[in-house]
């Protein structure tokens, strides 16, 4: 598997063609602007962006070392939706793809999430404007 990209490692690549598979457009390391604890402006930029989805894969190496609590904060502080997909915990799950049902099951969530969030803002409009007319 060749990648466009020279840095781009083994995992990146198969998630790569994965989500080419799924007719998922991507963009690789995209930058995303966000605030730290201390409400700095910081740029962190995951694996993948998927813009029809609006939302971040982040594909977290082989290292077992690999520390991704602090962005995982981060980016739920801030509200961006990342898929962290760890493969250094997955190394045999890797060989199985499971990972693939991994990713499809979080945008599933990430999106029934998001309409959960819609019902609720609209339900709070269509009383809104039900006081206004009355």
């Amino acid at each position: 598997m060749d990648s466009i990209y020279p840095d781009m490692r083994r995992p990146e690549i198969q998630v790569a063609y994965y989500l080419e598979e799924l007719g998922l457009h991507w963009i690789y390391k995209s930058p995303v602007f966000l605030q730290d604890e201390r409400k700095r402006t910081r740029i962190l930029t995951p694996s993948f962006y998927l813009p029809k989805l609006g939302m971040y894969i982040e594909v977290c190496g082989w290292e077992k070392d690999y520390n991704v609590d602090y962005r995982y904060e981060i980016y739920r502080k801030n509200g961006v939706p990342v898929i962290f997909v760890h493969f250094y915990k997955e190394r045999e799950n890797w060989k199985r793809k499971r990972w693939k049902h991994f990713i499809v099951k979080r945008i599933q969530e990430i999106e029934a999430k998001r309409h959960e969030e819609i019902v609720k803002m609209t339900k709070a409009f269509s009383v809104s404007l039900d006081e206004l007319t009355t």
